[in-house]
């Protein structure tokens, strides 16, 4: 089964973050909700606090299918100025494993040149900041192993996305049908 890594940096957008855990726990991929701050409980944009499963230190990452960024600022700042999530990203982008991210964060990918003549999409406003992608206005991108999306009004197209390269395509018709999409 695979392992997704989710990033929770302080003022994440909760959405986002949540309901991507939420999906994929109800299709049973193994999925890790990472501090990269110092305490497992980070403070989403708007003042919900979340408890993560440990700080970044504790896990490894090589068992590691996808790497998921949650947008909401100043959680995005924090997710690009962590030198431990770049190396991760890094790997995860040579080693050819899936890369996801939604709203502010594909900019993070866009900075640390993991778009490079990918498609793309993010928040409307951080298209600049897409390094070397052709940014498209869609909800939900997916190019290769990189899977990008506009923001809090697409993160469940966003994680069905993620549960169909996943697990496939089929549970994620009926994961939506399940939640009433």
């Amino acid at each position: 089964m695979s392992k997704v890594y989710v990033f929770f940096a302080e003022g994440f957008e909760e959405i986002e973050a949540l309901t991507v855990v939420d999906m994929l726990r109800r299709v049973n991929v193994d999925t890790v909700m990472v501090s990269v701050g110092t305490d497992k409980i980070v403070n989403g944009a708007h003042n919900i606090p979340v408890v993560t499963d440990g700080l970044f230190s504790e896990f490894s990452y090589e068992d590691g299918a996808m790497a998921v960024l949650p947008g909401g600022m100043p959680g995005t700042n924090h997710l690009m100025a962590h030198e431990g999530l770049k190396k991760v990203l890094l790997s995860y982008q040579e080693q050819k494993k899936y890369l996801a991210a939604i709203c502010a964060a594909p900019s993070v990918l866009g900075m640390n040149g993991l778009l490079e003549g990918r498609h793309a999409t993010c928040y409307p406003g951080f298209e600049e900041k897409l390094v070397g992608a052709k940014a498209l206005p869609d909800a939900v991108v997916m190019d290769g192993t990189i899977i990008t999306s506009r923001g809090m009004g697409t993160a469940i197209s966003f994680g069905a996305a993620l549960v169909s390269v996943l697990v496939g395509e089929e549970t994620a018709e009926e994961l939506l049908k399940a939640i009433q999409y």
